[in-house]
């Protein structure tokens, strides 16, 4: 480890993260890092702030839908180095592309789900809620 480099704990890493021990421990033998995480004489693992910083990457891709698959597929071409930026942005603007395409897909939801909303309130607010979408 470079001299000088802050070191930081598995506990101070799920802290600064918001995840937990033990999904960060999954995103370790899921080969999910960039480096491989060294340990200390004690062998505890010791990160570092752009350990930290890749990991909330990796936590947004695999939130927002991304299969691990995939994920690991960024992470060897981000491993290799320079050559494949391409690639890199083509797997991140399919997976952009298949978010936005989710987001839509929600707005349409909360569309009619805001509809029922409105009826409701309204029918409450009149007193003629009694009945309706009554199953009898």
């Amino acid at each position: 480890m470079a001299e000088g480099v802050e070191q930081l704990t598995i506990g101070t890493v799920a802290q600064t993260s918001g995840l937990s021990v033990h999904a960060i421990r999954f995103f370790e033998r899921e080969g999910l890092f960039l480096r491989d995480i060294p340990r200390n004489a004690g062998g505890r693992r010791v990160f570092e702030r752009q350990d930290v910083e890749w990991l909330g990457l990796c936590n947004r891709l695999r939130e927002s839908g991304m299969p691990l698959a995939r994920i690991r597929r960024f992470v060897e071409l981000v491993r290799a180095g320079t050559g494949n930026e391409s690639e890199r942005l083509q797997l991140l603007r399919e997976h952009e592309a298949e978010v936005r395409a989710k987001i839509d897909d929600l707005h349409a939801c909360l569309a009619v789900i805001h509809g029922k909303v409105a009826t409701y309130e309204r029918h409450v607010a009149e007193g003629t809620a009694a009945g309706v979408w009554s199953p009898t």
